[in-house]
């Protein structure tokens, strides 16, 4: 993938000297009421990633999947409801339709009540057909490995060419969802909305090969500690660094409560996690419990 265009940050990890003197807002709680400067920001938010490296060494995709393919169709049916979810209803639809020419020859209506657990079955099953002819037709029956052609496909955006290419290729890309915009914005890396916006001033604060990593610590953290309604300020192990802590539960004993998955003693969002996750696997669609 291609840094964005106002990337200010080399691979090297060097701060551009042009962007250090730019104002951001300053952290909460800091003993200086001046802006935050530019190269500040950038150490604030590389410190951040190397905390939640530390909490997080485990980080992967939290989608179950064997190849490429069965990482583009997840993706675009993790839209709008949990990975989990996901995960519990490909099996079936996978066994069924495991490779794109069969997934484009399938029956619409049988395809939709496979995938219909996952939500929105019928605008779902359009892109996956849609999505795998296209596979069949125009790029051999392989998932291509550049995001100007994954975006081209029915159903794919930016995010989901950017999970698969990291996840699948070894391609560094950011993944834009809405824990990763959430975070950013909390810990005033940006203050962009859209999405391509906040992917590119992510992107130019961190080097290109932290990019992947980045997001999947991202995503946990969001998903297990720092919740969109109750973050688990109390329990967050980023606490220092944060501008935004106290807009949470800050007694430890009530933050711990509100962990969640491996950090709550509960199961993870995939049925088939990595050998080093360190917490349950998820049960199966339809499983007691």
């Amino acid at each position: 993938m291609t840094a964005p265009r106002n990337s200010a940050v080399g691979e090297q990890g060097s701060a551009d000297s042009t962007e250090a003197s730019k104002p951001h807002k300053s952290v909460k709680g800091s003993k200086s009421a001046r802006p935050e400067s530019r190269l500040a920001l950038v150490r604030r938010a590389r410190r951040i990633n190397r905390e939640l490296a530390e909490v997080y060494p485990y980080a992967h995709p939290e989608l179950d999947f064997e190849n490429s393919f069965q990482l583009l169709v997840a993706t675009v049916l993790s839209a709008q409801t949990t990975d989990l979810r996901v995960n519990q209803t490909t099996p079936a639809l996978f066994a069924a339709y495991p490779t794109p020419e069969d997934m484009a020859a399938a029956d619409p209506e049988a395809l939709e009540q496979l995938i219909r657990p996952t939500g929105f079955f019928r605008a779902k099953a359009k892109s996956l057909l849609g999505l795998s002819a296209a596979l069949r037709d125009r790029f051999g029956g392989e998932v291509p490995g550049r995001l100007e052609d994954l975006v081209t496909l029915p159903g794919v955006g930016r995010k989901t060419a950017n999970v698969v290419l990291g996840n699948a290729f070894g391609v560094p890309g950011l993944t834009v969802d809405t824990h990763f915009g959430r975070l950013v914005r909390r810990w005033k890396w940006t203050a962009q909305e859209d999405p391509e916006k906040v992917e590119a001033e992510i992107a130019a604060l961190f080097p290109k090969s932290e990019w992947t990593m980045l997001s999947h610590r991202i995503i946990f953290h969001g998903r297990r500690v720092c919740h969109a309604r109750k973050p688990a300020c109390g329990a967050c192990p980023i606490a220092p660094l944060c501008p935004a802590y106290g807009e949470g539960e800050t007694d430890p004993d009530k933050a711990k409560k509100l962990l969640k998955y491996e950090m709550g003693g509960q199961p993870g969002q995939r049925l088939r996690p990595p050998s080093d996750y360190p917490g349950r696997p998820a049960a199966p669609l339809g499983a007691a419990g």
